[in-house]
């Protein structure tokens, strides 16, 4: 009949692996079951479940058998994206009795690798800075900063043609406790099986973590490296706010130096950074303080200087690749809706390994998931003790 040792068919545990990487925990996850799927099952058994499933898909995916979940695509993409990004996670020592025990956060890898519509240009089509970059209040947002004291009238501006940004049309996502090395092998391993080496055209979008550009000089040199462009204005905001204390004066400054770096011109901006720097006897180089006013100024040069290579925005425009890392923001939160919330803790490594698998995997575009559940052979669930494995 299919039964395992927990009397749980194979149909039971797809519905409870499916609850599982869609709602915020297990006990909700046990409600939904029982709601509405009419299944009574409890949270401690969603959670041996979930666990022993998301061990499974990251020991298949160790030892190289992916495949088995998902199946490789008939033709390479015409546009391949890599982009890369971390998370956070909070996490405790397993083995030490009910509550939480060795609290600590830890960070996650995430990848998101996209198969994306691709068309190139005779010459840079959207020379101007977009329309959502030129809001205050708009810009504030994507800088994490406070709404501005002021509402600044915009000039009318006509319509844009945007058919130029590549549009997603399979995603595959990948995340994992992973060191970055192993990740990337991860990564490289995937984008293999999707036939991303033999894209056309092939674009890997990151921020300005250090562990980003490492995977992609180790694993994906061949991708044309982009620094994804709404970090660069973060960090430009948050200069000019420092540089100026009147905040029309600070927008036109940042105005200017994200038109600049829009346009491929972010050596101005960075010079302007620095006539304000050099006469106050700083440099990019600087060590200061965390609460030091002028620090936003001394990283936002730093952080232009560092990634000068990657940011060559009309030609990447041309070439009609990406040049922000939306997507992979988007990701991020999707994963952290199941990963991450208030007294949400992980068992370190093998709960917090686990959980982050099916998450993966039930946000792919290309069925892995129910894929890999419907032809997974039967597995004994066998009871934990009195051991938790998530939250």
């Amino acid at each position: 009949m299919g039964l395992d040792s927990r009397e749980l068919t194979p149909a039971m545990v797809q519905r409870i692996v499916h609850a599982a990487s869609e709602t915020r925990s297990s006990k909700r996850a046990a409600l939904v079951l029982a709601y509405v799927g009419g299944n009574e099952v409890s949270p401690s058994t969603v959670q041996r479940v979930t666990h022993q499933v998301g061990m499974e898909l990251a020991n298949l995916r160790d030892a190289g058998e992916a495949p088995v979940m998902a199946q490789a695509p008939e033709n390479p993409p015409e546009l391949a994206v890599v982009e890369a990004d971390g998370g956070r996670i909070r996490t405790r020592k397993p083995g030490q009795g009910r509550g939480v025990h060795g609290e600590a956060w830890r960070e996650t890898k995430n990848a998101n690798l996209l198969r994306m519509t691709h068309r190139t240009f005779a010459e840079d089509p959207e020379p101007e800075l977009p329309r959502a970059f030129t809001d205050p209040k708009r810009v504030a947002k994507l800088a994490e900063k406070e709404a501005p004291p002021e509402t600044l009238a915009l000039p009318a501006s006509p319509p844009r043609e945007k058919a130029w940004r590549p549009e997603r049309l399979v995603r595959t996502c990948l995340s994992s406790m992973a060191e970055a090395d192993v990740f990337g092998q991860q990564m490289k391993r995937e984008t293999n099986r999707r036939r991303f080496p033999e894209a056309s055209a092939r674009a890997f979008v990151g921020d300005g973590l250090p562990w980003n550009w490492s995977v992609w000089k180790h694993y994906f040199p061949e991708f044309v490296p982009i620094l994804d462009f709404i970090h660069a204005l973060s960090y430009l905001y948050a200069a000019a706010l420092a540089m100026h204390a009147e905040f029309s004066v600070a927008w036109s400054c940042y105005l200017r130096m994200a038109r600049a770096t829009w346009q491929g011109r972010g050596t101005e901006a960075m010079d302007e950074l620095n006539r304000w720097l050099t006469p106050h006897g700083l440099d990019d180089h600087a060590k200061l303080e965390e609460n030091d006013p002028r620090k936003p100024i001394v990283d936002a040069a730093r952080y232009l200087r560092n990634n000068r290579s990657r940011m060559d925005y009309p030609r990447y425009r041309q070439r009609g690749l990406p040049v922000t890392s939306a997507l992979m923001e988007s990701l991020v939160k999707e994963v952290n809706l199941r990963v991450k919330g208030t007294e949400m803790f992980w068992n370190d490594p093998q709960g917090a390994e686990a959980i982050l698998q099916v998450r993966a995997a039930a946000l792919c575009d290309d069925d892995r998931l129910p894929r890999y559940l419907s032809t997974r052979p039967g597995c004994a669930f066998v009871r934990r003790s009195t051991v938790t494995f998530a939250a």
